[in-house]
């Protein structure tokens, strides 16, 4: 698979870095509480929306000692400056507010919707990954990645047949469907910001060889302070600030739990974006968006248990044909790779 963002002056390397990964993918692991803390804020009695966004984008200040100890240590080791360039930090800050919208009307549709529909739903995210990636970003579809891209659109589309198994009591239809709707609007836009984000690190970043990991904390700071700001404004615009003190007093699980809940959630999601953000800068966009979608089955579970949400037929056919999905694109993907290293090992034969 040819990505526009794996153009370095090394050649490329046949064998696996498992390292990175690993540390990318516990952060993803890490930051699966988000929609579950999400779902809690909304169900015990959580309703400013901005508010709910700006937990999910304002974890990023607990990047800044570790960005600022790595910067010092390079220059008092007389290594290359590791700022960004100025153009890629403009176009990333920029992304951040659009992901910041991304995340406001991925909290519209989780006031109204269960963990498990939303989830589902969000993993669409992927198929919207992978169009924008081809369109913007190069990416070459195999016949396994095609595969998985239908069966990951036609797995959440399962739920719209039977709305009323997965709608929460009390719940109108017409709440239900916009949430349905708000949902794909949300994915839609994370399709879209992940492909950009490695079309912006092509052309602006430094390219010499693998990205050091502070490049990736630097990326990930500016995406959300950017969506920070995006969201404090509708905070301020919305009378938010004013609401929270009201709104902490009648919280169904308390005063104290209301803020701890706010804290775990932003702390959890910016372990989520951590990760999202070094799959992108490291390997590729359709990967993160795959890993995203990894944590389909987490979020399930998790909503299951501990928010007694119904997990109906339904749910179920979605979320298999969402994981037959997933399979598909892994096994292609280490098809694709043996492939390319049978290709190299002929290649040096000769």
């Amino acid at each position: 698979m040819e990505n526009i963002s794996h153009a370095t002056t090394t050649p490329p390397s046949t064998s696996r870095s498992p390292s990175p990964l690993v540390v990318f993918s516990a952060c993803l692991v890490l930051g699966a509480g988000g929609p579950l803390l999400l779902r809690v804020y909304f169900v015990h009695g959580g309703r400013r929306l901005w508010l709910s966004t700006l937990s999910q984008l304002s974890g990023w200040p607990l990047l800044v000692p570790s960005i600022c100890v790595s910067l010092f240590r390079s220059r008092r080791e007389g290594m290359a400056d590791r700022l960004q360039p100025a153009r890629l930090v403009a176009a990333v800050a920029f992304l951040g507010g659009l992901f910041a919208v991304a995340c406001f009307v991925y909290s519209l549709g989780a006031q109204a919707l269960p963990v498990s529909t939303s989830s589902l739903l969000l993993a669409t995210q992927l198929a919207f990954n992978a169009v924008f990636a081809f369109l913007l970003a190069g990416l070459r579809f195999t016949p396994f990645s095609a595969n998985a891209v239908v069966l990951l659109t036609i797995g959440p589309a399962v739920l719209g047949v039977g709305p009323r198994s997965g709608r929460p009591a009390g719940e109108s239809s017409r709440t239900y469907w916009t949430g349905f709707c708000e949902a794909i609007a949300a994915a839609a836009l994370a399709g879209l910001v992940l492909p950009l984000v490695e079309v912006a690190m092509a052309r602006y970043g430094r390219r010499t060889g693998p990205p050091p990991y502070v490049t990736v904390m630097q990326m990930q700071v500016v995406m959300g302070a950017a969506g920070t700001m995006v969201c404090l404004l509708g905070m301020a615009v919305k009378g938010d600030f004013q609401a929270m003190p009201r709104e902490a007093a009648e919280f169904g699980l308390g005063e104290t739990k209301y803020c701890l809940v706010l804290i775990f959630e932003a702390v959890s999601w910016q372990l989520f974006n951590l990760g999202i953000m070094g799959l992108i800068v490291c390997v590729s966009s359709l990967l993160a968006g795959v890993m995203i979608a990894v944590l389909l089955p987490l979020s399930e579970v998790l909503a299951v248990i501990f928010l007694r949400e119904k997990f109906d037929d339904t749910k179920g056919i979605a979320l298999v044909l969402s994981l037959w999905g997933f399979a598909s694109y892994l096994y292609g993907e280490d098809a694709q790779r043996k492939l390319e290293a049978k290709k190299v090992a002929q290649q040096a034969a000769n």
